[in-house]
């Protein structure tokens, strides 16, 4: 049984690009759990307020429920449930979960596999973490769900399988000028920018392509916060700032809630700027809440399509 293959290909909801991460979550919860202790059941009533926290900070925005995953997992042939009455789910309804002392496993094939292929483990969580979630989350997401990963080849899954290109960090860096496209930040040790990123706006993972307009130039911090759906791009390359960010110190009033408004920096010009397909993505499957108001509106007079400098002072787009 090729596990690899299963683990890739796991039964999700799909309509028009929407992320359901709902069962990776779970698998990889389950994961990290087995590497703990091969031998623990994870009791639904046990594990919910846990599994209701990933969902929350690593799923879409709207509410959830994780007793969906626990329930159909089983359909994949990875997951196993027992009730008090034995062996089978009672269904995905959370009441039954819990009354019926529902406990889930990983399924007893896979359990033997990995006793006897450790490294197949990280594998797997490689494949999941690969294909659901974009890079910048993969550490604090393996933190999150208890998971130890060493870096490994997972090798090529099918033929159809996308392969990154390799020039997408360079193109998108070189388009935004080297600076992030939120705050303006350009370090760099001598000739080599640090702490500049380029961040696909829909996620390579949800068919989101590796061309210009689906990426932007980002500092690492603004990078973390554009993928945990802090922050957005709205109508106008306006930066989006949720309401349920909170942050009361002076470095998080400026520099996150005084971008709320704020022009993007970017791109030069000649170049394309990010596609409205790939903003609506963003918006509607990853950044959480409503924006807040603008930290910035427009002034009365000002030229449509000033940005504004990395200091938070406006100026004329060049070329």
């Amino acid at each position: 049984m090729d596990w690899l293959e299963r683990t890739a290909t796991l039964r999700q909801w799909t309509k028009g690009g929407a992320r359901a991460p709902h069962k990776p979550l779970l698998f990889l919860y389950a994961l990290g759990r087995f590497q703990q202790d091969a031998d623990c059941g994870l009791f639904y009533s046990a594990v919910e307020e846990d599994l209701k926290r990933l969902l929350a900070e690593y799923g879409p925005p709207n509410r959830t429920t994780p007793a969906y995953p626990f329930h159909h997992l089983v359909s994949d042939g990875v997951w196993e449930v027992w009730t008090d009455h034995g062996p089978g789910s009672p269904g995905s309804a959370v009441r039954e979960l819990r009354a019926s002392g529902a406990v889930g496993r990983l399924s007893p094939e896979l359990r033997t596999a990995l006793r006897r292929e450790p490294s197949l483990l990280g594998r797997m969580a490689r494949v999941l973490l690969d294909l659901h979630f974009p890079p910048s989350l993969h550490s604090e997401l393996c933190e999150a769900v208890g998971l130890e990963v060493e870096p490994v080849e997972t090798g090529l899954l099918s033929s159809a399988r996308r392969q990154r290109d390799r020039r997408m960090r360079e193109l998108v860096l070189t388009a935004y000028e080297y600076q992030c496209a939120f705050c303006g930040y350009d370090g760099r040790i001598g000739a080599v920018p640090v702490g500049l990123e380029a961040a696909h706006v829909r996620w390579w993972a949800f068919d989101g392509p590796d061309e210009i307009d689906n990426g932007l130039c980002l500092c690492a911090l603004h990078h973390k916060l554009f993928d945990k759906g802090v922050l957005g791009v709205g109508d106008g390359h306006r930066v989006l700032v949720s309401q349920h960010f909170v942050g009361r110190s002076p470095a998080a009033r400026e520099q996150v809630l005084a971008l709320a408004g704020r022009p993007l920096i970017g791109p030069q010009p000649g170049v394309r700027p990010v596609a409205a397909r790939h903003r609506s993505w963003h918006t509607s499957q990853v950044f959480h809440g409503s924006p807040r108001p603008d930290a910035h509106p427009p002034l009365s007079g000002s030229r449509a399509g000033s940005h504004i400098g990395p200091q938070g002072n406006a100026r004329a787009p060049t070329g």
